[in-house]
């Protein structure tokens, strides 16, 4: 998946374009100006504050297709950036196929991702929630997402995993490199998604490569096909084939769960993977079934696919289109391959991540790659933040792209310059959000710096 908002954007894009042509074909062209009329004049007067500026567009389509049509150049901000010069960092408009309240403004953004389910809850197109399931860690609320959440943050956090993280990414990226030949172009990112895919599963379900790992890899890929289609269920469809492929994955999934359980998970002291977790704190007052677990293993492989994959891409591009930057990188890496070598010691997982100016890069490539452009939700009922009302039932979209290439957060914002987080420059403020925010912030930030950390590692120490 090149970005799961990309994602969104197409599926959005297509369900736009049919019902559009329906649309098109039962309205005659007075009911139409009527329902524009009645379309852009909505007002709200709850004694909260008022709407954001802006536009609700065009009946049923919004401004949709301008923002698709700008989420597929070069500069998919655009849409956002002429937006807020003309109405402010806070917006109204029309899309995803519901009123939304746009914002580029940090503060805004960080205050709706920190409230709770009582005030805002995630959205997401028909098709993604129906492919994902009701259980998924990306759609439920309260006390049972806090709860996984927690558990699996907890887990990806620990030095156990990440010494475990840090072996195979070693062991797969050897197995890798050893067959890129000398004058073959190699393809960044097709052999670093192969990589942090199974990477992933082994930290995910315990799986290691093989012929299950390759049954797992054709399901996943006819699963991650349906995250673009049409919202139609029927068979033949690509939502169907792409339903099925998932009740494939779930079921090889709870075969492994059930081995797990035959073997005894009382013998186990130190868990080996997230399945692990989940099954040694399911607690019996509210248990989580095997259901629920297989289905949010596999969503949850998505970043093996997608983010992972596109940061380290991203890296090798950036360096490669600044010497000095790749200079530098470079000659961190070999000092400390060489140190380790005179110390008769292999490199641990601290060893990577204690490189400033390798995480500074990757930090540099957050922040211009945008590899999560924004995240949406659904307001619960009429909040007021900062004088604007966000009404309830409307979509809210935090569109970080924009803040993080926002010239008054960062000097030359579309230069890379990984020296600009040299000093310990804050990168918890709410101005640098790459992997969300609040109670959502995504469990695997720091593995993903891990990964990328030894991606570029071995690439620089043994290739020009």
């Amino acid at each position: 998946m090149d970005n799961l908002l990309l994602i969104l954007f197409l599926t959005a894009a297509a369900s736009f374009f049919s019902t559009l042509i329906l649309y098109l074909r039962s309205s005659s062209p007075s009911s139409s100006r009527s329902r524009r009329r009645s379309f852009t004049s909505q007002s709200h007067s709850h004694g909260l504050g008022q709407l954001p500026l802006g536009t609700l567009g065009w009946p049923i389509v919004g401004e949709s297709l301008e923002f698709i049509s700008c989420a597929l150049t070069d500069r998919p901000e655009s849409f956002m950036d002429k937006r807020r010069c003309m109405y402010g960092k806070v917006f109204k408009s029309h899309i995803f196929g519901t009123p939304t309240i746009v914002s580029t403004d940090a503060e805004v953004s960080k205050f709706v991702l920190q409230s709770d389910a009582k005030a805002f809850v995630p959205f997401y197109p028909k098709s993604l929630t129906e492919l994902m399931g009701k259980s998924s860690i990306l759609l439920i609320n309260g006390g049972l997402q806090r709860r996984i959440h927690g558990l699996i943050g907890s887990f990806f956090k620990s030095a156990d995993l990440k010494a475990q993280i840090t072996r195979d990414m070693e062991k797969y990226i050897h197995k890798s490199m050893e067959n890129w030949m000398q004058d073959q172009p190699i393809y960044i990112q097709d052999e670093s998604k192969n990589i942090a895919f199974q990477v992933l599963v082994k930290a995910l379900i315990n799986l290691d490569p093989g012929e299950q790992m390759e049954i797992l890899k054709k399901q996943f890929q006819e699963f991650i096909s349906g995250l673009m289609s049409l919202p139609i269920n029927i068979p033949g469809s690509q939502l169907y084939r792409s339903l099925q492929a998932k009740k494939k994955m779930a079921r090889l999934i709870q075969e492994i769960i059930q081995s797990k359980r035959d073997g005894g998970m009382s013998n186990i002291n130190v868990p080996k993977d997230v399945i692990d977790v989940l099954m040694m704190n399911n607690a019996s007052d509210q248990p989580l079934t095997d259901d629920l677990i297989a289905d949010n293993m596999i969503d949850m492989m998505i970043p093996g696919e997608d983010s992972v994959p596109v940061l380290m891409t991203l890296a090798v591009k950036y360096l490669s289109d600044y010497p000095a930057a790749l200079q530098q990188l470079t000659d961190e890496n070999i000092k400390l391959k060489e140190l380790k070598a005179q110390l008769g010691e292999p490199l641990s997982w601290s060893d990577y991540l204690s490189l400033p100016f390798t995480q500074n890069v990757i930090t540099e490539t957050l922040r211009m790659g945008n590899i999560i452009i924004g995240v949406m939700r659904k307001a619960m009922r009429d909040i007021e933040i900062k004088g604007y009302l966000i009404p309830k039932g409307w979509c809210f979209f935090a569109y970080f792209r924009s803040v993080h290439l926002d010239e008054s957060n960062y000097e030359w914002p579309y230069q890379f310059n990984p020296w600009r987080w040299q000093d310990n420059k804050d990168i918890s403020n709410s101005s640098f959000t790459p992997f969300g925010g609040g109670q959502r912030l995504c469990p695997g930030l720091d593995l993903a710096r891990l990964e990328a950390s030894i991606f570029l590692h071995h690439l620089v120490t043994q290739f020009r």
